[in-house]
C-alpha cells in the first residue's frame, strides 16, 4: 500500500472553501506534508474588489503558512486561483478554466458551505445543496478523477440517537424542495421553514443532511467519500498549537467568557462538548481521500462515511468546559477584559433567562445610560 505522500505525488487537487477556516488548514497541510503534489486549484470568487489571485496571495501570507514557507519557499507556485462563484450557474467558470479542471484534476475536496445556524433556508440551500450538486456535476466531467471528498457535519443527523457511518434517508425530497423554493417568496419560505426542519435545530443541519443524500443519489460511478466532523476548534499540533482565525463556534464562546461579556449560557453540564481540533479533521480528510483513492478496488463498494468526532472515545463535558474557561482566564486574563470571567452553564431555561437579564441586559442598559449622560453614543 502506498503512503499518503506517495499517493498525492503528481496529483492535481481541487479545493472549494479554501479561504475558510478548514480550507486554509487543508491547503497548508496538503502542500507541507505531500510536497510531491503537482498543483492545488482553489475555487475563489472576487470579494471586496479583490481578484481571486490577490485574495489567495494575501491569505498565504498569514502566520498559518509560516512553517510551510520555511520548508518550501516556492510553495505558492503550486496554488492556482480559479475565478468561480458556487452560487452561479455552472459555478461561473470560464470555458478555459472548466477545460483545465476537467482535464487534469485527480482529487476534489468540497469544503465550501455556509455554517451560519440562522441562515435563511433559501440561502442555505443555495450554498450547501445546490453548490454541492454543481460540484458533483463538474466531477462527472473530470477525465482523471480518482476521488471526491464531501465535507459534511456530524450534526447533519442530530435528530437521531445513534449516528452511524452511513448516509441516512433525507428529511424531504431535495429535488422537490429545490423546485418549490424557486417560486416561493422569502416570507412564505420563512413560514414553512419550522415545519420542514422538524426536530432539527437549524437550516445548517437540515441542508447538510440533504446534501449528503444528494451526493449519494447523484454520485453515479464516482468514487465519493463523506467526512463528518463535529465542533471544529483550534489546532492541536499542526502547523502549531492553538491556531484559529475566527470567532465561530466554541472560540466565540471562549473569548466572550474570557472578556467577561458572557456570564450565563443555557447548556447541560453533563452534555458532551464534542470538540475536535481542526488539524485532526484535516488529517482525517486527507487520509480519507488516500484510502478511498488508493484502495478503490479493494475497499467496500458502498460510499464510505467517516465520523470525525471525539465524544465517543474521549468525552469532554460542558461542565468541564465551564471550569476550564473560568480557571484559564482567571490565571491568564485577556487584555481589556470587560469584567472578571465567571461564566455559568444552566440547564433550566427560566434561571438562565433570569441571569441573562441580571448579568447581561441590566449592565448593558446601565452602561448605555452612562454613555448618554456623558454625551456619548450608546452602544
Amino acid at each position: 500500500m502506498v503512503t499518503i505522500p506517495e499517493y498525492y505525488e503528481g496529483k492535481n487537487v481541487l479545493i472549494t472553501g479554501a479561504t475558510g477556516f478548514m480550507g486554509k488548514v487543508l491547503l497548508e497541510k496538503l502542500l507541507r506534508s505531500c510536497p510531491g503534489v503537482k498543483a492545488a486549484y482553489v475555487l475563489v470568487r472576487p470579494k471586496a474588489g479583490q481578484a481571486p489571485h490577490t485574495r489567495i496571495s494575501d491569505m498565504i501570507n498569514c502566520k498559518l503558512f509560516d512553517r510551510l514557507r520555511e520548508e518550501q519557499p516556492d510553495f505558492g507556485e503550486k496554488i492556482v486561483a480559479v475565478n468561480s462563484d458556487l452560487t452561479q450557474p455552472d459555478l461561473d467558470l470560464s470555458t478555459e478554466d472548466k477545460e483545465t479542471l476537467t482535464g487534469c484534476v485527480n482529487i476534489v475536496f468540497h469544503c465550501a458551505a455556509t455554517i451560519r445556524f440562522n441562515e435563511p433556508l433559501k440561502d442555505a440551500m443555495q450554498l450547501n445543496v445546490l453548490a454541492t450538486q454543481k460540484m458533483v456535476s463538474l466531477a462527472h466531467s473530470m477525465k482523471h478523477l480518482d476521488v471526491f471528498i464531501h465535507v459534511s457535519t456530524a450534526y447533519a443527523h442530530c435528530d437521531r440517537e445513534l449516528i452511524e457511518e452511513v448516509v441516512y434517508p433525507p428529511p424531504v425530497d431535495y429535488k422537490k424542495l429545490i423546485d418549490t423554493l424557486e417560486w416561493m417568496d422569502d416570507k412564505l419560505v420563512s413560514l414553512i421553514t419550522p415545519k420542514l426542519l422538524g426536530e432539527r435545530p437549524n437550516t445548517y443541519t437540515f441542508t447538510k443532511a440533504l446534501a449528503e443524500h444528494l451526493v449519494q443519489q447523484e454520485s453515479g460511478n464516482l468514487n465519493i467519500a463523506i467526512v463528518r466532523p463535529s465542533i471544529v476548534g483550534a489546532s492541536w499540533k499542526e502547523p502549531f498549537p492553538g491556531w484559529i482565525d475566527n470567532f465561530n463556534g466554541p472560540s466565540g464562546i471562549f473569548i466572550a467568557a474570557g472578556k467577561g461579556i458572557l456570564r450565563t449560557m443555557r447548556a447541560s453540564n453533563n452534555a458532551v462538548a464534542d470538540l475536535v481540533p481542526v488539524d485532526v479533521v484535516i488529517n482525517t480528510t486527507l487520509a480519507a481521500a488516500w484510502y478511498s483513492g488508493s484502495q478503490r478496488h479493494a475497499r467496500p463498494r458502498s460510499m464510505l462515511v467517516y465520523n470525525c468526532t471525539t465524544g465517543g472515545i474521549n468525552p469532554f463535558h460542558w461542565g468541564e468546559v465551564e471550569y476550564c474557561i473560568n480557571m484559564t482566564f482567571k490565571t491568564n486574563p485577556l487584555e481589556q477584559a470587560f469584567r472578571r470571567p465567571n461564566v455559568n452553564l444552566r440547564s433550566n431555561p427560566f434561571t438562565n433567562q433570569y441571569w441573562t437579564t441580571v448579568s447581561h441586559t441590566l449592565p448593558a442598559l446601565l452602561y448605555d445610560g452612562f454613555l448618554m449622560l456623558t454625551g456619548q453614543k450608546p452602544r
